[in-house]
């Protein structure tokens, strides 16, 4: 099969977290699932599928808050695909409550009960004997064992931050270290087999889905999470106080999602630092998403060339300034590591002409979220028509928006009535009506790349929206109820794919 040049000819494709993939496990996996939605969008004469960060998630369950910027999700790792291995049986998964609610993730639940059943086909494994597993750990040392070692000390410290934990081991005092390596060793082999096993379940996936002409889209945040083993393990390349506590935090000003801008608490990156080592750390992450992504999508670009600093005592976003960023520095470092996988410029939010040049200079896809489009504004961005050029990703919306449903019953009617004008709806128009309209704006458009998400599809309201902005606690939950994705809608996304040129 001859290999589409991505984001360059008109494509397609569905936007779906893993952990939304339907499963009898509490949450979705690399497993059954996974290769039959990718036999779906094979169906609807799909290009791609999105996925989220594929990290393992900490304190508010978010894939953008992540203990590892390189290690994958052990909750992702298939449970039945264990059991194949003989590592598991099945009496073993049915003493455990994964959750009682098929559409959405209880993350209580898979947090307290998924490491005791991989606990249980670690000590069966016989992994240790394989060259593979050799091999997995010789080439992914660089960051395997700071991690391995940082989740065997949390969980030695009953999950404690590590600004927790006794100050000889937050500031990595070789001895003591040395010390807890080697009282810690069966904890730190567990850790590298769960990241064994992710890594093998995951390549097999993208193995799949690749021959069968599915690329990958992956996310990765641009910050980390203050709790990981990158921050604990490179104090030196963040802007910590000499207590290796953030000095300035991340976020962004005011917009659309909060009057107050939006407190991320990552710790900012020390720019300087990284520049001198020619930028290593990012080096090493973006040549680790291009071995998982055929695409990689950087999530809150804007943030190379200009961040929000935010003072790590402020209590909310708006008391923080613009900085300078590092610019092409980084974005070259960038398209040097990640050799044949292609890049998409998050561009939301306060877009300068700066940022504008570089994603220009660099001529990566930015994004096009037809929900901001129906303000009334003929010459709104967001409007197909009004898109200057092809390199774009047209979405539907993000992970950050409502639903199409939640956000159509929401809005006024006098909105309502603006849009059917521009979609040429009639007054007694359904949800399946706008929707069929929606799919057809972003697929008839000149840009190259157009993206729906899942519940969008499926027409679902708000209670499948994945994240609400600057809340915790009920986000990141939404799941798929049916294996596959129903006939109708695979016939509606295939009669779209032929008729524009997708």
């Amino acid at each position: 099969m001859k290999k589409k040049n991505l984001l360059k000819e008109r494509g397609a494709g569905v936007l779906l977290a893993i952990s939304s993939l339907p499963s009898p496990y509490g949450i979705g996996t690399l497993g059954k699932a996974a290769y039959d939605f990718v036999d779906s969008l094979k169906q609807a004469g799909q290009t791609y599928w999105q996925v989220l960060p594929i990290g393992p998630t900490s304190f508010g369950d978010s894939p953008y808050q992540s203990f590892s910027a390189f290690a994958g999700n052990p909750y992702f790792i298939d449970l039945d695909m264990l059991v194949e291995e003989k590592l598991l049986n099945v009496t073993d998964l049915a003493v455990y409550d994964w959750g009682s609610d098929p559409a959405n993730v209880d993350y209580a639940a898979i947090y307290k009960n998924r490491y005791k059943v991989l606990e249980m086909a670690f000590e069966r494994s016989k992994h240790e004997s394989e060259s593979a597993y050799r091999s997995f750990v010789r080439k992914n040392a660089f960051w395997l064992e700071d991690y391995a070692l940082y989740m065997s000390f949390k969980n030695y410290f009953k999950g404690e931050e590590w600004e927790k934990w006794p100050k000889e081991i937050r500031n990595r005092d070789k001895e003591v270290i040395a010390k807890y390596t080697d009282v810690l060793k069966k904890s730190i082999k567990f850790w590298k087999f769960v990241q064994y096993k992710f890594f093998t379940q995951f390549f097999e996936l993208k193995k799949y889905a690749n021959k069968k002409g599915i690329y990958i889209i992956g996310d990765i945040p641009l910050y980390v999470s203050y709790d990981s083993s990158d921050v604990w393990s490179h104090p030196d390349q963040f802007q910590l106080d000499k207590n290796r506590r953030p000095s300035c935090v991340a976020g962004v000003p005011p917009d659309i999602f909060s009057e107050d801008g939006q407190l991320w608490g990552n710790p900012i990156y020390d720019w300087k630092a990284m520049k001198k080592n020619g930028y290593k750390w990012w080096r090493q992450r973006m040549e680790m998403s291009a071995t998982f992504y055929d695409v990689i999508r950087i999530d809150h670009f804007i943030g190379i060339v200009n961040y929000w600093s935010i003072p790590a005592k402020a209590k909310k976003a708006l008391y923080g300034k613009w900085v300078k960023g590092p610019g092409r520095k980084l974005t070259e470092v960038i398209k040097k590591s990640v050799g044949d996988s292609k890049i998409i410029a998050e561009d939301l939010g306060v877009i300068t002409p700066k940022v504008r040049k570089l994603i220009d200079k660099m001529e990566w896809p930015g994004m096009k979220i037809l929900q901001f489009a129906f303000d009334g504004n003929p010459s709104n961005e967001y409007l197909p028509p009004n898109y200057s050029g092809t390199n774009y990703i047209v979405y539907g919306g993000t992970h950050d928006n409502d639903t199409w449903k939640g956000y159509l019953d929401s809005l006024k009617e006098y909105d309502l009535k603006y849009i059917r004008k521009y979609l040429n709806l009639s007054k007694e128009a359904t949800i399946e009506d706008y929707t069929d309209a929606m799919i057809r704006l972003g697929y008839m458009s000149v840009a190259s790349t157009v993206i729906f998400q899942m519940q969008d599809l499926l027409c679902l309201d708000t209670k499948a929206r994945m994240n609400f902005p600057s809340t915790i606690g009920t986000n990141w939950k939404y799941r798929m109820t049916d294996e596959k994705i129903p006939a109708e809608v695979i016939k509606k996304l295939k009669r779209n794919v032929k008729l524009y040129n997708r």
